[in-house]
């Protein structure tokens, strides 16, 4: 059996779970309220505090769908309970970002800024210090969307291997490469 599907998921104080019709799984919480549909042939029962999930054979697709859907379960409880907190940094000369509420502008090195509208379930803030690289702070409770949109401003300009210029996450390590003069 699946050994992260067997795990029951633990519901903090604070925190309601109701599945639905449709095996649709409402998570509410002090920072938000989720909602996540479930494969039907997978079972999800709340008792005692907890979430189990259960499915009726072991084929691999049924075992692949436990281990998936207990982990976004679990995923959505520390969402609305904690957050989650995603930091990118802008390495480049002249590179900026500001942002007025969710509308986030970015200075990227391209002829034109680039305007991107942030969800509104998310928070964006910008920070520029003297002697550090611009940052983005995104803080959410849906962990899939503030990855998809992490990804989305990262994806406008992927650091390069020789200078390290781009955007990347905070903390993310890049794997560099020799010049030409290197390689004589």
């Amino acid at each position: 059996m699946s050994r992260i599907g067997r795990q029951p998921v633990t519901v903090p104080g604070g925190v309601t779970i109701t599945v639905g019709s449709d095996n649709v799984v409402t998570v509410k919480g002090p920072k938000g309220e989720l909602k996540q549909n479930v494969d039907r042939d997978i079972k999800v029962e709340v008792k005692d505090g907890t979430v189990q999930l259960g499915r009726p054979t072991d084929q691999i697709r049924h075992r692949a769908m436990h281990g998936l859907y207990r982990a976004l379960i679990n995923n959505m409880v520390k969402g609305v309970t904690e957050g989650y907190k995603l930091n990118l940094e802008l390495v480049g000369v002249g590179y900026k970002a500001s942002n007025q509420g969710n509308t986030l502008d970015l200075s990227l090195g391209y002829s034109h800024n680039i305007i991107i509208e942030v969800p509104k379930e998310l928070k964006v803030a910008t920070a520029q210090e003297k002697g550090q690289n611009p940052t983005i702070a995104l803080e959410g409770a849906d962990k899939q969307l503030l990855g998809a949109v992490a990804a989305k401003i990262r994806s406008l300009r992927k650091p390069e291997p020789y200078k390290g210029k781009g955007v990347k996450f905070v903390g993310e390590v890049l794997r560099r490469k020799a010049g030409k003069a290197a390689g004589k």
